[in-house]
């Protein structure tokens, strides 16, 4: 193999780097055998490097090929889907680095990488995952940089400098391409992230479901109000409603549960000024979305199902932020159809017995609907009731009537459950609704962020002249919930958030930590909003603020001057002479020597000395031989005392050795 065409050792040693940094973002999400490959390659083309091991052969390189395939295969159970794929391609990375002989494997392992790289923003557009990923993308291109530095052997720091100074060359460009390029959708679809565990509430709800949830500090949405933020109190942001008790769980009804003339919401009066407010929700790999009570979206997309819950078509792969208005006092469903109240009365036959004959004989005792909502609220407040993260096991059999008569410790979807199979039993329609209550306001941003541990369930009665009306027995329980959130709560029995020692959220009592994190959650909702959620309409409207009204020939008008305004720049930069050497007079004479030389056919090979050329020329033109010696030796000296700091070359001897090269003049045959 020529020379140039062999991978320096400083590329070799950027690429092994590249390796590891590409795939640890994907660490988390990739079984654990890709990681040993990973491994495992990097220690065998080091072996190859340093003589001790060979490079595959064909039929090893087929037996890895299938191999990682078929591993994929049994770890995902098919070859189709996101996380598959990308396993995949980096599988293909890890073992391409150990087949690597010449550039051209290595320009094929580096696009790979690039393309590497981009894959991790199908999976998150975190800003530390974009700052990674821009530090991924300046390693690819100091390995491409050290690639066409062939006479660099050892591993060498600086060409990461020169990577860096290209990459910021292109920063201009880019931020040119982010504002002008037409947002066009994409050109294929993206597989569903069919590994991805789904996040945030489900669609059926059983004792202990929510309290495993406020285990997990992540961020489920974040909102922003365009004028006063609601107290804790009253913010309720409505997700699923359960209507149907089925196998001790409460299940939302399906859209062909519900008959084609109840599909619908019915309309709502609405009075006042609403609440108006947007909401970035995080990926759940679900499809409704979370408000406040009666809310309508400007969103195309965003549906509004019979219950008044939001949903989208297709499960939120991403982020997603959407713009709502709220009515929280308008009357919902003020007239209940006969399928409606039948199915919010409906409870499973000779299911929790006790819990039936408590609900019957706290009804009889008074006179109305409301009235019994008050009676069994003051029985859960009056009573030793306990709210906890940690309540006991309740078993598949009349779990009610475990929880009520015996454990009386629980969480908020065990005092939901209980009040509305109660509300039921009692003859008043009753639904469980789940969700998220509170949420931590951001003093740097004036936000809203909603985090899992504040899921949670109430319930919602229907009573005549009001519709359904919000009922949360866990209020009556531990008010503290409600007004200072879920910390505050069980400050006394500790569990907040005990699985997650390493979490911010812990340590909020530390000033200097909870204002980094606040600080931190801003920046987020502004890289979300402005970069992340920088949509095709927000473009036009920006572009329209700054070009006035504009036209497709504007347009292109707009976006070639941009371009040029950047590129043209760059180009000036890179074509303008610059500044070389100033050759000594020395220099000058002797490659004047050179070059007569030359042209009688003795060409001076790359790094041949003087002494080596003047062996060459006496042997070639003997009658010149005393003429040629004299002008090596006079270049010797004057190279000699340069070197030794002779304050000037214009002294006798360069003038004799100018001479002496000017009446050098030889000609072939001599």
């Amino acid at each position: 193999m020529k020379p140039q065409q062999q991978v320096p050792r400083n590329a070799l040693v950027w690429m092994i780097i590249c390796l590891f940094t590409l795939m640890a973002p994907h660490a988390a999400r990739i079984p654990l055998w890709i990681l040993a490959i990973y491994v495992f390659s990097a220690v065998w083309r080091m072996l190859v490097y340093s003589g001790r091991w060979s490079f595959p052969g064909r039929r090893v390189k087929i037996l890895l090929t299938l191999s990682g395939f078929a591993g994929i295969y049994l770890s995902y159970g098919s070859l189709i889907g996101l996380e598959p794929t990308v396993a995949l391609l980096l599988t293909a990375f890890a073992l391409k680095l150990i087949e690597l002989t010449s550039r051209k494997d290595a320009y094929v392992l580096l696009f790979l990488g690039y393309f590497i790289c981009i894959t991790e923003f199908l999976f998150t557009q975190d800003l530390l995952i974009v700052l990674y990923s821009l530090l991924n993308v300046l390693l690819i291109t100091t390995a491409l940089v050290a690639l066409h530095q062939p006479g660099e052997h050892q591993f060498n720091r600086k060409t990461i400098r020169l990577a860096g100074i290209m990459l910021l060359q292109a920063m201009p460009l880019m931020v040119v391409l982010f504002f002008m390029f037409p947002r066009i959708g994409p050109l294929w679809a993206v597989p569903a992230k069919s590994q991805t565990a789904k996040t945030g509430m489900s669609d059926f709800m059983k004792p202990g479901d929510v309290s495993r949830l406020s285990q997990s500090a992540d961020v489920a949405f974040r909102v922003q109000f365009d004028g006063e933020i609601p107290a804790p109190s009253q913010m309720y942001w409505r997700g699923l409603v359960f209507s149907t008790l089925q196998e001790g769980a409460w299940r939302s009804l399906r859209y062909y549960d519900v008959p084609v003339a109840e599909r619908r919401p019915q309309e709502v009066l609405t009075s006042g000024e609403p609440l108006n407010y947007s909401i970035i929700m995080e990926p759940t790999q679900q499809n409704w979305l979370y408000s406040l009570r009666y809310a309508q979206a400007e969103h195309l997309g965003v549906m509004a199902a019979a219950d008044f819950s939001l949903f989208l078509l297709v499960p939120l792969e991403d982020q997603y932020r959407y713009n709502v208005s709220s009515w929280p006092e308008a009357l919902l469903e003020t007239a209940l159809s006969d399928w409606r109240r039948k199915t919010e009365l409906q409870l499973p036959a000779q299911d929790n017995p006790q819990t039936r004959q408590l609900a019957q004989e706290l009804r009889r005792g008074v006179a109305s609907d409301g009235d019994f909502v008050k009676a069994v609220l003051n029985k859960f407040n009056t009573e030793p009731y306990i709210y906890t993260l940690q309540p006991e096991a309740l078993p598949g059999e009349h779990p009610m009537d475990q929880f009520l008569f015996r454990t009386r410790r629980g969480f908020c979807e065990h005092y939901a459950y209980a009040f509305v199979v109660m509300m039921r039993a009692g003859g008043v329609p009753a639904r469980v609704v789940a969700g998220y209550q509170g949420g931590e306001v951001n003093p740097v941003n004036k936000t809203v962020i909603v985090h899992q541990f504040d899921a949670h369930a109430w319930a919602e009665v229907w009573l005549a002249g009001q519709g359904w009306v919000r009922v949360d027995p866990t209020a009556a329980v531990s008010p503290e919930r409600i007004e200072w959130g879920l910390e505050q709560a069980l400050a006394g029995e500790g569990s907040f958030l005990e699985n997650s020692p390493l979490s911010p959220l812990r340590y909020r009592s530390i000033a200097w930590v909870n204002l980094l994190r606040l600080r931190y959650d801003a920046l987020t909702y502004r890289w979300q909003t402005w970069v992340v959620g920088f949509n095709s309409e927000q473009q036009f409207q920006l572009l329209q603020n700054v070009f006035g009204e504009i036209s497709a020939r504007k347009f292109a008008a707009v976006l070639l001057g941009s371009w040029a305004l950047v590129l043209i720049p760059v180009a000036i930069s890179l074509l303008r002479k610059r500044a070389t050497h100033q050759l000594s007079t020395l220099d000058k004479q002797y490659l004047i020597f050179c070059s007569r030389l030359a042209g009688v056919g003795i060409d001076r090979e790359p790094g041949e000395t003087p002494d080596q050329l003047a062996h060459r020329a006496r042997q070639a033109m003997p009658a010149l031989a005393a003429r040629i010696d004299q002008i090596t030796s006079l270049h010797g000296d004057l190279a000699y005392r340069e070197k030794a700091g002779s304050p000037e070359l214009e002294t006798d001897l360069l003038r004799q050795f100018k001479k002496v090269v000017a009446g050098f003049r030889p000609r072939k045959g001599q």
